[in-house]
């Protein structure tokens, strides 16, 4: 099979089509029939499998193929000197392999497939007439075959296949190895999941580490009376978890930076200190492409042009957060608080029991309105591409959640100053909410799954009615197709499932956060939901779901602005505890002890900004290695330059000639 060896072959991709009945004479018309044959003609590896009610076509590339195609798209890698050039098949040599020894990442791969299935067009001139079970389908010129079969509804998905061999194998050193705790496979979750999925993997991994210190201190305040010296301890609690928090979120970055150096990802070439991760620009205003290739006629109506293009998007975007804000405070904030004063006032436990049941069901509706009016809100802002969207989406439904989870905690901790029932509040949201969210996330892909399944099995028995017996899928292709995607709650086009797990660790880091002078022992219970939920989430990933389509995100993006504002929150939140627990009659005095808090708040609101200026955000070795390659880069450039000027080397035809010292031209 195109010179591969059969057990070297790993299909990747899975095209699916309905099960029919080919005739022979209608064989080379068939429109499924034609596009397994583009498929090969491409230089792709087909293989055909028949399930139960659908038809199954599984693709694998030659590393070749793969190169070529990689070379058409004019693909940037990384080379042996830390330039990234466009990648030329016949220079392999020349650029950098993954960490796992394969030339190209699992993202660069699936972008490959995607332009070799789509780029299959009609090269005639007129319109070709295709069949499927009768109907006669025009494939026109120009046209896109795999676009067009699924707007007619024959090819139902396209999605990625799970690769056997290291999947079992990802079970065995990560989902099911509960004994390394926090210890994960990073490079192999990398190379089989993409950069976005390793990334989070990484910071959950390094956030639960870190937490050990803050547990166990919590845990020490939990356990031990300290009497009258807890108006000294609580202080120095909090002081230390402020640091703690701070101090991660640098070590974070340096860790970050570590990750995309390792990785091979893509840097700007610069001597400056600033960089950037390529596909990830702190601008996210930048011009169309059409407006920069249309720009330099007139200089002035060309400014003019970018400076209204870039006001324009600014004014949209500040429009859509006002239009936000506003919901939240006029909409949802009446109810939150409504339900926290109903929540106070009633003393049977029943009543509060129905009356949570009807404000969960009513805050789901409401979350999922505003997730609708959120995405139209974002279509209609000049986002450069999807990632800047989703951070756009990020940023607003946060708001949402955020209302939602501590609204009413702030209403017992703020205005009845009622430190049982904020403990209460906080225990119920914590422990009881964290253990559902994970039973209901990792049964409720598998009760799909089943339902599916059963629906599948049903269909089966109604076409053909004479079946008896058990009926079993035996192909594990299918199998995969009756899982579930791996898809965010809101949006499955902006989105991918990171933004629930995300969602869910920072709702929780700000409640440990913003409370914990009133319950320091939620720390220790985060830890544990933590590791166990690195575990959860792992075997969700490889065996309860599809296998991702991968994201090229190399940061947590918007998600690290959230986690640096609940910090801020924090200060002021446990600031004000500690104001009410040494003023304990109300008499709100200027007292040395309330002076040292609020000095103390101000303190750490420093500390929290002075922090970047201590702790470098990239490691020293990144730092030296990048501007090693810049160095080496511009060296070479010069010295091209240099040549290419002084006429010892002329660029023609894409060969570089040298002049001889007769004058003649010698090419290489």
């Amino acid at each position: 099979m195109n010179g591969v060896p059969e057990d070297l072959i790993v299909y990747e991709i899975a095209v699916v089509v309905p099960k029919r009945n080919l005739n022979e004479e209608n064989k080379g018309y068939d429109c499924v029939e034609v596009l397994v044959n583009e498929f090969r003609n491409v230089g792709l590896i087909v293989e055909r499998v028949l399930g139960l009610s659908d038809e199954f076509i599984k693709l694998a590339a030659p590393l070749e193929t793969l190169g070529r195609v990689a070379a058409k798209m004019q693909m940037k890698k990384t080379t042996h000197i830390g330039i990234d050039l466009q990648f030329e098949w016949e220079d392999i040599k020349a650029f950098v392999r993954q960490p796992d020894g394969s030339l190209f990442s699992w993202c660069e791969r699936f972008q490959c497939y995607r332009h070799l299935i789509h780029e299959i067009v009609n090269k005639k001139n007129s319109d070709v007439t295709l069949k499927f079970d009768g109907k006669e389908i025009q494939w026109e010129a120009g046209e896109s075959l795999l676009q067009r079969l699924e707007l007619e509804g024959i090819v139902k998905q396209v999605f990625p296949l799970h690769d056997e061999t290291k999947r079992k194998k990802l079970l065995r050193s990560w989902a099911l190895n509960w004994w390394d705790f926090t210890a994960q496979p990073i490079d192999e979750i990398y190379a089989y999941f993409g950069t976005k999925i390793a990334v989070y993997f990484a910071f959950l991994g390094m956030y639960t580490r870190w937490m050990i210190f803050p547990a166990t201190f919590g845990l020490i305040l939990q356990l031990i009376d300290f009497g009258s010296l807890k108006l000294l301890v609580f202080p120095a609690f909090f002081i230390s978890i402020v640091l703690w928090a701070v101090l991660f979120f640098q070590f974070w970055k340096r860790k970050n930076s570590a990750l995309s150096a390792r990785w091979h990802l893509n840097f700007s070439v610069s001597t400056s200190e600033g960089y950037k991760l390529s596909g990830r620009e702190w601008n996210s205003l930048q011009p169309p492409l059409e407006l920069v290739k249309n720009s330099g006629i007139d200089k002035t109506k060309e400014k003019e042009a970018l400076q209204r293009y870039e006001w324009f998007g600014y004014l949209k975007r500040f429009r859509n957060d006002v239009i936000i804000i506003l919901s939240i405070i006029c909409l949802q904030l009446p109810f939150e608080l409504a339900y926290a004063h109903l929540y106070e006032v009633l003393k049977s436990d029943m009543v509060k029991f129905g009356l949570t049941v009807v404000y969960l069901l009513v805050i789901q509706y409401f979350t999922k309105i505003g997730g609708k009016i959120s995405i139209r809100l974002i279509k209609h802002e000049n986002n450069e591409n999807t990632e800047y969207q989703a951070d756009s989406l990020v940023y607003k439904v946060f708001g949402l959640y955020f209302m939602q989870s501590y609204i009413g905690v702030f209403y017992h901790a703020l205005l009845h100053r009622n430190f049982m029932t904020l403990r209460q509040v906080l225990i119920q949201r914590l422990i009881l909410y964290e253990v559902l969210e994970n039973l209901v996330e990792n049964s409720l892909p598998y009760l799909k799954y089943s339902y599916k399944k059963y629906r599948a099995v049903r269909n089966k028995k109604k076409r053909e009615k004479g079946l008896i017996g058990k009926i079993q899928f035996a192909t594990r292709v299918e199998k995969e197709y009756l899982k579930p995607t791996y898809s965010a709650s809101i949006s499955e086009e902006l989105e991918d499932g990171l933004f629930d797990d995300f969602l869910e660790l920072a709702l929780q880091f700000g409640m440990i956060m913003m409370f914990a002078c009133a319950f320091p022992l939620a720390f220790a219970f985060s830890a544990l939901n933590n590791i166990a939920e690195m575990r959860t989430d792992a075997l969700k990933l490889l065996a309860m779901l599809r296998r991702p389509v991968p994201r090229a995100a190399a940061t947590i993006g918007a998600w690290l602005n959230i986690f640096q504002f609940l910090i801020l929150m924090s200060i002021c939140t446990n600031s004000a505890l500690l104001v009410w627990l040494y003023d304990q009659e109300g008499k709100w005095k200027i007292e040395p002890g309330l002076a040292a808090i609020l000095v103390m708040e101000h303190v750490l609101l420093l500390i929290k900004f002075g922090f970047s200026r201590f702790v470098p955000e990239e490691p020293a070795w990144v730092r030296a290695k990048r501007m090693k390659n810049a160095t080496q880069a511009q060296d070479m450039c010069s010295k091209q330059l240099l040549r290419t000027i002084s006429g010892r080397e002329k660029v023609f035809g894409g060969y570089i000639r040298r002049k001889k010292p007769d004058g003649t031209n010698k090419a290489q």
